[in-house]
C-alpha cells in the first residue's frame, strides 16, 4: 500500500515530525511504501497518487496549524472518495489546549477519506511555546499506533 504522512512541525524541537518519522518507520517496517513529507514539500496534485493519507499537526490557538489546514483545503474531494485516512498531532496536556487532529480529522472525512483509526494524540511538555519537548513515551505511542494502522490496513 502506498502511504503519504503529511505532516506541519512549529517548535525547534520539531515534535510532531519526529512523531510522523517514527509512525513511518513503522509503516515502512511492516511492508509498506511510505514517503513521510513535510506539508510545505508535498505537491497537492500527487496526494491523488496514495492509497492513505495520514495527516497531522500540532495544536497551536487550540486548533491545527494554517500550513496543514490549507494544504488540506487545496485537496479534490473528487479525488479521495474511499481512500484511507487518519489524523495524529502534538498537544499539551491540559484542559484548554485544544485539538489539532479532531480538526484534520475532519477535513479528511469531508474529503471523502475513510477514517481507520482514532486521531493519534501525543503529548508535549515545557516552560515556552519555543521549547516544547515530547513528553517520555509519546514516540513509543507513536509506534504502537503505527503498528495499530498496519493491522487495520492488512484487514
Amino acid at each position: 500500500m502506498k502511504i503519504l504522512v503529511v505532516y506541519d512541525t512549529s517548535s525547534t524541537k520539531r515534535n510532531t515530525e519526529k512523531v510522523a518519522q517514527a509512525i513511518s518507520e513503522v509503516l515502512k517496517a511492516k511492508g509498506h511504501n511510505v514517503d513521510c513529507m513535510y506539508v510545505k514539500d508535498v505537491d497537492p496534485a500527487n496526494v491523488k497518487n496514495y492509497d492513505c493519507v495520514l495527516a497531522g499537526a500540532p495544536t497551536q490557538f487550540l486548533r491545527a496549524t494554517k500550513p496543514i489546514m490549507q494544504f488540506l483545503d487545496t485537496l479534490s474531494k473528487d479525488a479521495f472518495s474511499g481512500k484511507i485516512g487518519a489524523a495524529f498531532d502534538t498537544q499539551l496536556q491540559r484542559v484548554m489546549s485544544g485539538n489539532a487532529a479532531r480538526g484534520i480529522e475532519k477535513k479528511l472525512k469531508k474529503l471523502g477519506f475513510k477514517i481507520i483509526m482514532p486521531p493519534l494524540i501525543t503529548y508535549v511538555e515545557g516552560s515556552n511555546v519555543y521549547e516544547m519537548y515530547l513528553k517520555e513515551g509519546e514516540l513509543e505511542k507513536a509506534k504502537k499506533y503505527a503498528k495499530d494502522v498496519a493491522n487495520k490496513l492488512s484487514q
